[in-house]
């Protein structure tokens, strides 16, 4: 396939004083790379990489215009002249490649907290943010009039930086998007009550920064098109807002958005069980309003759902972020036919999302270089080495594919009949059945690479040996655990058990969730789904707390509900006993009270912590060849353990 399979997707863009190659583009989005309120060479990198692989347009992270707005630790302070030379570094970096970068400029009023700054929070009425729950000071006209003059600041040093022009952040967390929401605009001067007022401080600040950037730069406006909430930014005064933005005159293009970053931050960057394209209704509406280029955004992670949105006139370019994350060359492949090579995006949020949530910087579960660029990796210290992996899941068959494409002669043994080990089973649920594309992609890439793969062979001690490899990589994974407090009832059975098919549990079932992620809310969907009548308990104060991290929670709870599943929080089962009819009896003590309770099921669902499948590790230990333990073979964890751990692995030999 080539270009010619795309009507609109690589077809070039006139967008103010620019002329873009294609229409793809790697929207802004929070890095954590900044040190010291500095862009960094991880910054150059990052970007750099994705415009090799073929961006059309770069839109960097969020750079704060005001020193009270300090809202997470490692936050892009753009309001020091300090920053320009970590802004060239980024921009020459870029450009090399012959792509434009535009910086994205914020304030985030009150959706922030004075933990970092120790200062007040500036907001457009003092009303706190439902998450940080921090009461805003009302801003004056004296400090609406500072906050102008500090956007115009920071684009004065984005120009001095090379940026190829501005793009205003008015969606998601900003102070511009406080000003346009009737929830946190609660002002009777000029700028509150109509909506002409309420955008007044979105034009003040759309002018000053032209101003600062000239004719020869593009300024972009990123809108909220839908807060989803009461009181929020909702599509049609989001509409009225666009055709305010254009008829300035000043502006040349509109971005847009859905959902708020703190209320409703889980539509921002929607988990896979939200469709592809989910906000498409957002830019469809703004574009039959204005006459700007409209960039859609929404889960776009397949070149072909990109140029149907753009076929089918919902939008003029399209926002494609975590699917450059995840593979930088994206737009690269497409163009060149290689379609099937591009690594999918699988909208965990796991080490995005999930990762910058923890304070840390962005990362990827299917690509360990993301947020790596920089750092060279080594040389094979010898080509050509004979390597087995045992163990078909994401870490052996990212070990096996990233081996051969270092030149080393890699065969790959799986017990099962099929590939995929623990992200099949996960898979099996219908809301996590993109997982799947995590081994999906891999296993292309093992048979591209040439690795030979043995499906439906156990390998011992004995056939490794007779197989005189020179290095063997183990990745047999890891197996469920009985529980102490289980007993002895065979209805009491993990998780692997049920989505893997060897039971099926009926009438009322207790699912355990002591793992707080997708094992135990999945099962608990899957038997209810089946019929069953589902409690889930768990020692956490909620059930699926890790869920909040990747933005799954509140369609898990939405769900649930539908569903009937009752959440038990804040208890330990001690006990399980065969009662009458050969029903189980639990016992579940309240820790915090210390008060035991008994819940009488007819089965119970354990989402546990596993062991290591190490029996083939212990057999060799004295084989005298090379071994390596990866993944759950070494530690039971998640899928990006697995993944870095196989790369890591197959780097060092």
């Amino acid at each position: 396939m080539s270009v010619s399979a795309y009507r609109y997707l690589f077809t070039p863009l006139r967008l103010g004083p620019l002329t873009l190659r294609n229409r793809v583009v790697f929207s802004a989005h929070l890095t954590g790379y900044a040190v010291d309120g500095l862009p960094t060479a991880q910054h150059a990198a990052y970007y750099a990489a994705r415009a090799k692989g073929g961006a059309g347009l770069i839109i960097s992270e969020e750079h704060a215009t005001h020193p009270g707005d300090w809202p997470y630790e490692k936050v892009i302070a753009g309001y020091r002249p300090e920053v320009v030379p970590g802004y060239r570094r980024i921009t020459d970096a870029v450009h090399e490649h012959g792509v434009p970068i535009l910086a994205q400029v914020n304030h985030n009023g009150g959706q922030g907290s004075s933990m970092y700054s120790r200062r007040p929070l500036w907001a457009p009425s003092a009303v706190p943010d439902p998450l940080f729950r921090e009461v805003p000071k009302a801003v004056d006209q004296r400090e609406i009039r500072t906050l102008v003059d500090g956007y115009a600041r920071v684009a004065e040093h984005c120009v001095r930086g090379g940026f190829d022009g501005i793009e205003l952040q008015c969606s998601h967390s900003s102070l511009v998007r406080s000003f346009l929401a009737p929830a946190t605009n609660q002002r009777t001067d000029r700028y509150g009550g109509s909506l002409e007022n309420r955008a007044r401080f979105l034009l003040e600040v759309v002018e000053e920064v032209r101003a600062a950037i000239g004719p020869d730069r593009v300024l972009g406006v990123r809108l909220a098109g839908e807060d989803l909430f009461d009181g929020g930014v909702h599509l049609d005064e989001a509409v009225e807002v666009a055709a305010l933005v254009e008829a300035d005159g000043r502006v040349d293009y509109i971005n847009t958005s859905i959902g708020m970053a703190t209320e409703t931050l889980h539509m921002i960057e929607a988990s896979m069980a939200v469709p592809r394209g989910y906000a498409l209704f957002v830019p469809n509406a703004i574009r039959q309003r204005v006459g700007l280029p409209v960039v859609g955004v929404g889960r776009f992670s397949d070149p072909h759902q990109a140029d149907q949105a753009l076929d089918e006139g919902h939008c003029d370019l399209i926002g494609v972020v975590r699917g450059q994350i995840a593979d930088p060359d994206f737009a690269a492949k497409a163009l060149a036919g290689e379609e099937a090579t591009i690594r999918t995006c699988l909208a965990c949020n796991q080490e995005c999302i999930g990762r910058m949530g923890l304070g840390r910087w962005l990362g990827c579960v299917v690509n360990p270089r993301a947020g790596r660029e920089a750092v060279l990796l080594p040389a094979p210290t010898v080509r050509g080495r004979r390597v087995f992996v045992v163990g078909g899941g994401p870490a052996g068959l990212k070990a096996a594919a990233t081996a051969a494409q270092r030149g080393h002669d890699v065969t790959l043994f799986e017990r099962a009949t099929v590939l995929g080990g623990q992200v099949r089973t996960a898979a099996v649920v219908p809301g996590r059945r993109q997982f799947l594309d995590l081994v999906v992609d891999l296993e292309s890439e093992c048979a591209r690479r040439g690795v030979d793969v043995r499906t439906g062979t156990d390998a011992t001690a004995e056939t490794v040996v007779q197989g005189r490899p020179d290095v063997v990589v183990l990745a047999t994974g890891a197996r469920p655990r009985r529980l102490r407090w289980a007993g002895a009832s065979d209805r009491v059975v993990d998780v692997r058990d049920v989505l893997e098919g060897r039971t099926r549990p009926a009438g009322t079932v207790l699912v355990v969730d002591e793992l707080g992620f997708h094992q135990g809310t999945s099962v608990a969907e899957f038997v209810a789904d089946a019929g069953c009548a589902v409690t889930i308990c768990t020692p956490g104060m909620i059930v699926g707390q890790d869920l909040g991290i990747t933005l799954d929670l509140e369609g898990w709870n939405r769900r649930a509900h539908g569903k009937g599943i009752t959440q038990v929080t804040d208890v330990v089962p001690t006990g399980c006993e065969v009662v009458d009819g050969g029903r189980l009896a639990v016992t579940l003590l309240h820790h915090p009270t210390g008060a035991p309770r008994q819940l009488t099921v007819d089965w119970v669902v354990s989402s546990a912590h596993q062991q290591p499948e190490d029996g083939l590790w212990k057999d060799l230990a004295d084989s005298g060849i090379e071994v390596h333990r990866i993944g759950d073979a070494l530690a039971p964890r998640r899928a990006h353990s697995a993944v870095i751990e196989g790369e890591r692995v197959a780097l060092a030999l």
